[in-house]
C-alpha cells in the first residue's frame, strides 16, 4: 500500500511540474485593444523575513519587468496601458530539511494600472497580490535545495505577472470588454 501511495504522489508531482510557463506559448488572453506601455517595477522597500535568501532590489525589479514583458509584451493593440509594480515583501525559500520542513517562496506585490490616453489610474490605491510557491517537482523537497535564487525569483515573478493578468480579467470594463463570467478560465 505504501508503494502505491508513493507512486501516486510522484505522478501528481510530475503532473504539477508540467504546469508552468507553457501558457506563454499560447495566444494571449483577450484584453481588447491592449498594448503594454510603461513597465515599472520598484523593490527598494520590500520587507524580508530573516528566513529568506536575500535578493537586491535591482534583481527583483529585473525579474518582475521581464515577467511582465513576457506576458504583456505579446499584445499588439493601440490602447496603451502602463503598469507600476511595487514589491512589498518576499520570501525566497532557503535550503531546509527536505520534505519535513521544506519552506516555500512567497511574493507580495502591489500593482497600479494606468490608462495612458487619459492619464488616469484605473485602480486608485493599487491592488495587493500575494503569490505562494506551489508544489512542483522542483519544490517538493524544498525549492531552496533544487533551485538557485534566480530560478526562484523568476518563478515568483512569472506567478506575479499571471496574477496581474487574472486581476485585469476581473476588470474587463477597463478594456471595453463585456463582463467575463469565468476570469480564471484563461490559465
Amino acid at each position: 500500500m505504501t508503494i502505491l501511495r508513493l507512486m501516486l504522489s510522484l505522478a501528481l508531482v510530475g503532473l504539477l511540474a508540467a504546469c508552468g510557463a507553457g501558457d506563454l506559448k499560447k495566444p494571449p488572453v483577450p484584453l481588447g485593444d491592449f498594448v503594454l506601455g510603461l513597465n515599472i517595477a520598484i523593490a527598494d522597500t520590500a520587507q524580508v523575513p530573516g528566513i529568506s535568501r536575500q535578493a537586491t532590489a535591482d534583481e527583483w525589479e529585473a525579474a518582475i519587468k521581464q515577467a511582465m514583458d513576457d506576458r504583456f509584451g505579446r499584445y499588439e493593440g493601440t490602447r496603451i496601458y502602463n503598469f507600476g509594480i511595487n514589491v512589498e515583501g518576499y520570501v525566497l525559500a532557503p535550503p531546509g530539511v527536505p520534505v519535513v520542513a521544506s519552506p516555500r517562496s512567497a511574493l507580495i506585490v502591489r500593482v497600479h494600472v494606468f490608462e495612458d490616453a487619459t492619464q488616469t489610474q484605473l485602480n486608485p490605491g493599487g491592488e495587493r497580490l500575494i503569490m505562494v510557491e506551489g508544489v512542483s517537482a522542483e519544490s517538493f523537497i524544498g525549492s531552496g535545495w533544487t533551485q538557485t535564487k534566480k530560478q526562484q525569483m523568476d518563478k515568483m515573478a512569472y506567478q506575479a505577472a499571471l496574477a496581474v493578468q487574472n486581476y485585469l480579467l476581473r476588470n474587463p470594463e477597463w478594456f471595453g470588454l463585456p463582463p467575463n463570467p469565468e476570469p480564471n478560465a484563461a490559465n
